[in-house]
């Protein structure tokens, strides 16, 4: 099977300027659980506010936004976790085409999807220039730094949507991953199930792999690979060892695409995820779900012993990133990527 495979392949301390909207009501605070490590501050008590992060002024609005009425957050609450979780986060996502998945009012209101950057944007924001099946070049913001990522989430995005290739070659990925969904009927422990046999798996054929929750539903699993080998080439590696994972454990793993036909109770490996141009929402990201969900990294220990996805959230995991630090630091490292090329069972 893996033979098959192979062939087929500066944040400173902030100078706060409130906007305050006269007519604004005040609202009660909430106490924060942990200390901002990036040393940046949003202010609960103001609608808008322009934050100096270097030389950069970010303005951020309607702060004070319901984003998840039921928990009591707001917007200046989302803006404020990432601020928080920014040394971890950003080493992830830099250098990559963002997509924007906006939600304006808040995780329960409808969202949509932007691609291009939009032109009223900051000079500093940099973007990542991609040309497009039908012949249309698209820019896409980037986040790199405090000061960008501040800026697109003040967009409304919860979640954060990067481009798993590079901007300095957007056809070879530095990564591939495993996108384990539920189907109807399974229940999380069913991931877990499915994740540690695909773990054995990627272990068995030498390849690395690190687990983070969706913060969602599932479980994703990615390996860091040695860039060479194209998206097309990346997506069928992903694709055969699913297939194989689908024909030797029938009764757990489906990875037939269409909906309709996948069988109930089955874990969905989705390998289509790995297709030019998809996206996954990024390690830390909050996800637009009642609990203010985070996907989050894992040991296989933690998915081993037993987790649910609403263990980690908004209010928690910056104070579990102090505590274990940034589990998935071993997908930066070069020295830890799998050259699918050599693959061999």
């Amino acid at each position: 099977m893996a033979r098959r495979a192979a062939r087929a392949m500066n944040a400173e301390e902030p100078r706060v300027t409130r906007d305050r909207h006269p007519a604004a009501a005040s609202r009660s605070r909430r106490p924060r659980s942990v200390t901002a490590v990036s040393g940046v501050s949003v202010p609960r008590d103001a609608d808008d506010v322009t934050l100096a992060i270097g030389e950069r002024d970010v303005k951020l609005t309607n702060l004070r936004k319901p984003f998840w009425p039921e928990l009591g957050l707001i917007k200046g609450d989302l803006l404020q976790y990432y601020a928080d979780v920014a040394p971890v986060l950003l080493p992830h996502v830099g250098d990559r085409a963002m997509v924007m998945k906006r939600y304006p009012n808040g995780a329960g209101g409808e969202f949509f999807f932007m691609k291009r950057a939009p032109k009223t944007r900051p000079a500093w924001i940099e973007t990542c220039a991609i040309e497009h099946g039908s012949g249309s070049v698209i820019e896409f913001p980037m986040v790199q730094d405090l000061a960008s990522l501040l800026w697109v989430v003040n967009l409304g995005c919860i979640d954060l949507n990067q481009w798993y290739a590079r901007c300095d070659d957007v056809d070879r990925p530095d990564y591939l991953h495993f996108d384990l969904d539920p189907v109807v009927g399974a229940g999380f422990d069913t991931i877990r199930e499915a994740a540690l046999i695909l773990h054995a798996t990627l272990d068995a054929l030498g390849m690395p792999n690190y687990p983070k929750t969706t913060g969602s539903r599932g479980i994703h699993v990615y390996v860091p690979i040695v860039r060479g080998p194209t998206q097309k080439q990346v997506w069928s590696f992903a694709k055969t060892l699913s297939l194989d994972l689908a024909r030797r454990h029938p009764r757990l793993i489906t990875a037939v695409y269409k909906k309709a036909l996948r069988p109930s109770g089955h874990v969905l490996v989705d390998y289509n995820q790995n297709a030019w141009g998809r996206t996954l929402a990024s390690v830390y990201s909050v996800r637009p779900t009642p609990r203010a969900c985070v996907s989050t990294p894992l040991t296989w220990d933690e998915v081993t012993r037993g987790v649910a996805i609403e263990d980690f959230r908004l209010d928690n995991v910056p104070a579990r990133i102090a505590n274990v630090g940034d589990l998935w630091s071993p997908l930066l490292d070069p020295r830890r990527r799998v050259d699918l090329t050599k693959i061999s069972a």
